[in-house]
Parts: C-alpha cells; structure tokens; sequence
C-alpha cells in the first residue's frame, strides 16, 4: 500500500477545525441558494472566490459564508453534512469543532441572529445523528471572534456558562491577531476554566512569539491554534516541549493566509525537532482547498515520515485531544490495528 492510500484509510482524529470553514462547496452551493445575492453558487465561481490575497481578505470571505447560515435549518444541515464528509471521506473518527455562535445568535441584532437555544439545539441534533449514522464523534469548542471584542467575548462566555451542552469541551479565540491584545480576554478564558473547559486560542498565526505567550501566561493555553511563530523563539519551543502543550499545525491554511511563505518554509520541522507535540489539522479545508488526509500527506513529506511515522502523528491527535478515555482508547486501539494490516 502506497503512503496516499495509507493515508487515506487510517483513523483520525481532528482538532482544529472551523465549523463553518468545514462547509464543502457543495454545502455552500445549498446555503447560497437558499440565501441568494452574498456568494456565488456555482461552485467553479467558490473556487475564485475562496483566492486569499492576505488573512484580512480570509477573514472577509469567511465571514461572507458565515452570512448564509441563517435559520436553525442552516446549522442542522451544515453541522450534519460537514460531519458526513470528515467520517466518509477523511475517515475521521473524531472531531473538536470549533464554532462560532456569536455570529449566528447576533444577540445585538436578534432581527438577523437566532436564540442561542435553537443554536444549541440544532448542533446537538446533527451531532446525535452524525453519531449514530456516520460513526463519528463530535465536540465542541466555542470561539470568541477576536475582532467583535468585548460584547462577543461575553455572549461567547454566556453561551458557554448559561447554554452549556455536555459536548462543549473547549473554549477559544480566533480571528485577526493583529490589534487584537489576548490580555483582555484574560477574564472571560478564567470564567470558562472555572467550570471546566478546556482553553485553546488561536496564537503566533499572523503576529509574533509574544501573542503565543500571552495564550500561554493569560489565558491558560493547553493547546495552541496554529503557533506558527513559536518557531522564532528558542525559549518559547523549549517551554512548548518541557510543559507538553501541543500545537495545532494547520500547513496549508498558513500558507493560504500568508502566514508561512511557503509549505517547504513551514516551521513544522522546526517544531518536531524541538520535542513540541505536533498535531496535523485542516483549519478551514474547503476554503483552503486542502482535506485533512491532504494535510498528513504534506506533513508526511515535510517530516520525512513513513507510514509508522504518519500513525504516531495520528496517535498524537488523539492523545491531545479532549475525549472521553474511552473514546481516546477506542481510536489509539483502531489505529494500531490499522498500521499492523
């Protein structure tokens, strides 16, 4: 068996993984028909319109998509067929989805947003199903979306604490970096830890090793979004390898948004070489072009992996991530048969 077919077949798990940024084309096409006039439909034209110039032009399109889930509908339908395409296609046994309720609730503007309870709803009955007809185990991580602020940090909080569904496992904080000081968010990530989620912001995506830090020393960081920067600071890789604190490595995303050069300049090397638990993530696949089996194959060529190498990565994933034992010993167990066929 080639590596790509290796690939391909092995049990995954998946921890960095936007649930809107997770919307196929084909979804997408649906959501804009629904919704007409804010993206293009046919899927050639997606393809255009998912070209980056920079993450602040990402950041533009990404919110565009966001636009066309609407109703409580649109996130049954979204949650349930992103969930379909990471078990059928990626073979994805495992997934840490990382939403943004703030952008669908609009708690400001409820003419546009609908109540956290339908949100809620809506995702937990696509997870069931998803469960019980793909295999797949979902969870949750809430996202504050940095550039909304303050009155997205506390909905996000209350949305956590208030309207807290038993797969809500994490608690985070994406969007632009830049002008975006983590310090202030130090209260709202306290808030959620106290009741048990886990933190995981995003950090040193498209800003210093100072914000990766900062994710660290404020906001109580177990795992770090990206952290491509850390690779500038030899103290900071030291930290990351000594203290265990993973980092979600998401290559194709970093070099869509401009945050790495190039995949052959991807620090991920770096990285290993250090001692810093690696996990691999497709970030948002559809709009970066890219799948999660693509993702361990650029990994597998940057890290001179064979195909035991690629099952340790996969190892790594589950064993950084929030699941149950249980769950975790089932996927550990299903990947070493796996690599022993």
């Amino acid at each position: 068996m080639d590596l790509s077919s290796f690939i391909a077949g092995l049990p995954k798990a998946e921890l960095h993984v936007h649930h809107v940024g997770s919307a196929s084309p084909a979804i997408v096409s649906e959501l804009a028909m629904r919704h007409p006039g804010v993206v293009p439909v046919d899927t050639e034209e997606l393809r255009r319109f998912f070209e980056f110039r920079d993450f602040a032009h990402f950041v533009d399109v990404y919110l565009a998509v966001v636009s066309l889930v609407r109703t409580d509908e649109d996130i049954r339908y979204l949650t349930y067929e992103v969930a379909r395409e990471l078990a059928e296609g990626q073979q994805v046994r495992y997934a840490e989805l990382t939403c943004t309720p703030y952008t669908s609730v609009l708690p400001d503007d409820p003419e546009h947003g609908m109540p956290i309870e339908a949100y809620t709803e809506a995702i937990e009955d696509a997870r069931i199903a998803a469960e019980r007809d793909f295999g797949i185990v979902l969870r949750w991580i809430y996202d504050i979306p940095g550039e909304s602020g303050m009155p997205a940090a506390d909905a996000t909080l209350s949305f956590a604490t208030n309207h807290r569904v038993d797969a809500l496992v994490g608690f985070g904080l994406g969007g632009p970096e830049i002008g975006v000081a983590r310090a202030q968010f130090k209260p709202h990530f306290d808030a959620a830890r106290r009741v048990g989620l886990h933190s995981v912001p995003h950090a040193g995506e498209t800003t210093g090793p100072e914000t990766v830090w900062e994710a660290l020393r404020l906001l109580g960081a177990e795992r770090i979004g990206h952290g491509t920067s850390a690779a500038l600071d030899p103290q900071l890789l030291d930290h990351l390898a000594r203290s265990g604190v993973p980092l979600e490595v998401c290559p194709s995303s970093n070099v869509a948004t401009k945050a790495v050069a190039s995949l052959d300049e991807h620090p991920i090397r770096t990285f290993r070489e250090a001692g810093v638990m690696v996990t691999v993530n497709s970030d948002d696949p559809s709009m970066f072009g890219t799948s999660l089996n693509q993702e361990y194959e650029i990994a597998a060529r940057l890290l001179d992996l064979d195909a035991s190498g690629v099952a340790d990565l996969a190892s790594a994933a589950v064993r950084a991530s929030f699941a149950d034992p249980e769950v975790k010993t089932a996927l550990l167990t299903a990947i070493e048969i796996y690599s022993r066929a």
